[in-house]
């Protein structure tokens, strides 16, 4: 989908079209009167931008940037909240409304999917003297279905495979439609930059840039051997293989998480002493949404974990696996009371997560991790939202576990999830 989150706001509220929009923020911070807008001008604090209009992208501002330097770079920009029941909403209808005509999908995150279309009535016919006339006409019935459905534009690339269908459909947004045929990768795909492959970030881009690798016909000639040397044997192969257009990743129809999470990103710092009335009722939420979301989709985890970030940006987890898994909130509180007995809290925190694994069905039935459809495939996507290698949590070796002084330890709200129904 076409600047998703943003889009579906201007659906909202049309007077805002034209102007650049920045999503992002939290909204008990910056949400103001009907039509008395914020202006990222007047933003303080840590969020990030969550999705941006094109108006807002053509000043430099992009999805994940922070919003105090998108501020710097368009400070005349309206900032709105996220608004994430109306977004799932959508999401939902876009889905169902592509499923009609085209029902393998692989679902890749609110705004994004991949499709079969391999083998569907019409795709292979030709059309007056386009040989591919049955393939663009079934796609644009498709795009037709989501923006009536929906009110909303989506992109969509064609390709053989998942990696250049998903460069494909960034490449001529909004509203469009590329086809890449495989002929055409030396004159449509090698003069892109290297960076649009998607899993090249910062840090390979950086590296490449530095061996004079500037575009992604540079990658497709550079020898592996020259490739390996930087980054490893496996990496070298497969940019290579990515650079000349070859994916054999299926299109996963179903599959199962390895987890469900929620985790939040402080607008200031906390102290787990003087805030820990503000912490204990921040970690009591965030149990109970994780338990909420495992209901919703119908699973329970034996293991229960936290993330803590510090204001020194170090990064601790800890997990408690239980002898039976669960979905309550109380338990999953309590059982994320223990692993935070398990750290040392003496600096301020900058972020709080929390986390169930080893996840069984609630149902009872078997855990069916995977169901897949070879290549050839078909992106239908805007933004992406999963995470690109070089944009994780920085790693630092644990600490030797040191004796907790539980006494004298600030365990923010360990023991008090009253609030919590039984």
């Amino acid at each position: 989908m076409d600047a998703f989150y943003a889009s579906v706001e201007l659906l909202r509220r049309p007077e805002l079209r034209g102007q650049p929009l920045v999503i992002g923020g939290r909204r008990a911070v910056i949400a103001g009167r009907p039509g008395d807008w914020p202006r990222l001008r007047d933003y303080t604090g840590r969020g990030v931008v969550t999705t941006a209009t094109y108006e807002a992208r053509a000043r430099g501002v992009s999805s994940g940037m922070g919003l105090m330097k998108a501020a710097a770079l368009a400070p005349d920009a309206l900032l709105l909240p996220a608004d994430f029941d109306e977004y799932r909403r959508l999401s939902t209808a876009f889905k169902q409304a592509v499923a009609e005509l085209a029902p393998a999908i692989e679902d890749r995150g609110i705004d994004e999917i991949y499709i079969e279309l391999t083998g569907l009535p019409g795709v292979a016919d030709a059309v007056a003297h386009d040989p591919l006339g049955g393939l663009r006409a079934l796609v644009q019935d498709i795009k037709n279905l989501v923006r009536e459905r929906t009110g909303l534009s989506c992109s969509v690339g064609i390709a053989r495979n998942k990696l250049l269908a998903k460069i494909c459909s960034d490449l001529d947004k909004p509203d469009g439609l590329t086809l890449l045929t495989p002929a055409e990768i030396p004159t449509r795909l090698w003069p892109l930059p290297v960076r649009r492959i998607q899993g090249v970030g910062p840090k390979a881009g950086a590296r490449l840039e530095a061996m004079g690798i500037h575009r992604i016909g540079d990658l497709a000639v550079t020898p592996l051997d020259a490739l390996a040397a930087p980054f490893g044997a496996s990496q070298a192969r497969w940019l290579h293989d990515a650079a000349n257009g070859r994916d054999e990743r299926p299109v996963v129809t179903y599959s199962e998480p390895v987890s469900v999470s929620r985790e939040t990103t402080f607008e200031h710092d906390l102290h787990p002493k003087t805030d820990r009335a503000a912490l204990s009722t921040i970690f009591t939420d965030l149990c109970t949404r994780v338990a909420q979301d495992l209901q919703r989709k119908g699973y329970r985890g034996r293991t229960i974990g936290i993330k803590l970030r510090f204001d020194d940006f170090r990064t601790v987890t800890r997990d408690h696996t239980l002898e039976a898994a669960t979905a309550d909130a109380r338990s999953i509180r309590e059982a994320a009371g223990q692993c935070l007995k398990r750290i040392l809290l003496s600096r301020r925190l900058r972020l709080l997560g929390v986390r169930v694994g080893n996840l069984e069905r609630l149902d009872g039935q078997p855990m069916v991790m995977r169901t897949a459809i070879p290549a050839p495939s078909v992106s239908q996507a805007g933004t992406t939202a999963s995470s690109r290698p070089g944009h994780g949590p920085e790693r630092h070796p644990r600490p030797a576990r040191a004796r907790v002084d539980t006494d004298t330890l600030p365990l923010f709200g360990a023991d008090e999830d009253s609030d919590l129904q039984r």
